[in-house]
């Protein structure tokens, strides 16, 4: 009798959550945004000469008042500004799909957000600046395209293989969320890891919030075999964490070591070469989950709990496989 109940329990559980996901998806589909999408790469690539005046009164903001039209003329006729612009027009023929990616991110924004105003997007290229791919203020989003032409173009030769697998079209929207959310989140209060993780964890947890159809891997900026890893190893590594007594450490080499983009994180054990970087903020999204799945409180007032009360209220235990 009790296997029958649990039986028929399971289809209602499933339709449940099944249907609660929908529901959440249905109202975010009705929020209106109007995405406006300016490619001045390719203005700027199908440009003469005589075209640079009216481009500096269409952008202003991206044309220095010091520097003489002789800068972008030369510009222009840059051979390797030649072949950048052509590369990125390969890669980006259009912005079609990126734009409704870009559309879904800015309606889950304004669901949890309402104030949130959608900022005009403009496209460029900007000599592969990967640390600025994407630039995101109260009005305008600058998304240089030449930061995601995939990990091995051959651009991207000279830059360490953990950098250059990040500049991929599939992180733009992630990217672009990424820069959202350190927006919306305190930073840390103090100086602890512990502190640094929680923060993290924050991030990570917004991000798969606004971006209910990306994957974890994306969302972490992993490979899905570094994000096997992770899961795998989780109660090792908290179990690390522990006995080495690091969660209210102040030591400044815990960033570079466990939080930083990395090849690798750096247990200092023979594993390091098998982990992937970054696993500090893993570890804090975690946490983060596990304090959503045991406490009744929305997203904006975790973003805005202290970090150490967040922990301690989670209940959080690494999982066993």
């Amino acid at each position: 009798m009790r296997k029958a109940i649990i039986l028929v329990l399971i289809p209602i559980i499933i339709f449940c959550s099944c249907d609660g996901g929908d529901n959440l998806a249905n109202e975010v589909a009705k929020i209106n945004v109007d995405v406006k999408v300016n490619r001045f790469d390719r203005e700027f690539a199908e440009a003469k000469p005589l075209d640079i005046p009216k481009l500096k009164e269409k952008y202003p903001y991206l044309f220095p008042a010091n520097y003489p039209d002789s800068i972008w003329v030369a510009k222009l006729q840059d051979t390797l500004q030649m072949e950048v612009m052509e590369e990125v027009g390969k890669s980006f023929p259009d912005f079609k799909s990126e734009k409704e990616d870009l559309e879904w991110l800015f309606k889950y924004i304004k669901y949890y957000f309402p104030k949130f105003r959608v900022p005009e997007v403009l496209t460029l290229t900007n000599d592969v600046e990967y640390n600025y791919r994407v630039i995101l203020t109260d009005s305008l989003l600058l998304v240089g395209l030449d930061n995601y032409l995939g990990g091995t173009h051959k651009f991207y030769q000279g830059i360490s293989k953990y950098i250059a697998n990040d500049l991929d079209k599939k992180f733009l929207t992630r990217d672009v969320a990424s820069a959202f959310a350190k927006t919306a989140i305190v930073p840390p209060r103090d100086r602890t890891f512990l502190s640094q993780l929680v923060y993290y964890g924050k991030e990570l947890y917004l991000m798969e919030k606004l971006m209910p159809q990306k994957n974890e891997a994306v969302i972490m900026g992993y490979t899905p075999e570094e994000l096997d890893w992770a899961i795998a190893n989780e109660e090792q590594i908290w179990r690390y964490f522990i006995e080495r007594e690091l969660l209210y450490s102040t030591n400044s080499k815990l960033g570079p070591r466990f939080l930083d983009p990395a090849p690798f994180s750096k247990f200092e054990l023979e594993l390091d070469n098998e982990s992937p970087g970054k696993i500090g903020r893993y570890m804090g999204w975690q946490i983060v989950k596990a304090f959503m799945e045991n406490n009744t409180i929305n997203l904006k007032e975790m973003l805005t709990l202290p970090e150490e009360e967040l922990f301690k209220r989670s209940g959080y235990k690494p999982r066993k496989l």
